[in-house]
């Protein structure tokens, strides 16, 4: 049963769970805060622009850090590929994951953050407001691919 679920194996699952699980901890327990991408785009711009929103206290109080955390997963990005390991290229044309990333980014800030803001983070802390979202997340893409699947 196990193997037809995972047929290379749980080790890559629980390996990369545990180091997101130790990065997500060591997040919280050195800065107070659940870690999450979305807000990075916020805290970036706050270096460049004036406009109230971008000068809120909790999002230039938080850059350094934000951008701490933003290059670790470009450098692990980096370590990954440096490794060798496997990698698959993308078939979906660039306009495509420009919208794609437009509507998840829309999507983000409608939702108080990302889907690893609320799934990893926010999950670990008990959030309820995770919680809905991460359940909201879910229900949109289960029934999304029905419906892709059916007009196909």
């Amino acid at each position: 049963m196990l193997s037809s679920l995972f047929p290379n194996g749980i080790a890559p699952f629980a390996i990369g769970g545990s180091l997101m699980g130790l990065g997500v901890a060591l997040l919280y327990v050195s800065t107070g805060r659940p870690g999450g991408v979305s807000t990075f785009f916020s805290s970036s711009w706050s270096w460049l622009l004036r406009t109230a929103f971008f000068r809120q206290a909790s999002l230039v109080d938080s850059r350094n850090w934000r951008l701490i955390y933003t290059l670790g997963l470009i450098l692990g990005g980096a370590l990954y590929a440096l490794l060798g390991l496997p990698m698959e290229a993308s078939h979906i044309p660039a306009w495509k994951l420009a919208v794609g990333g437009l509507l998840i980014g829309f999507g983000a800030r409608l939702g108080g953050g990302c889907t690893s803001g609320h799934g990893i983070c926010g999950m670990a802390s008990l959030s309820a407001g995770s919680l809905v979202m991460v359940v909201t997340f879910l229900g949109a893409g289960i029934v999304t691919a029905h419906l892709l699947r059916w007009l196909a």
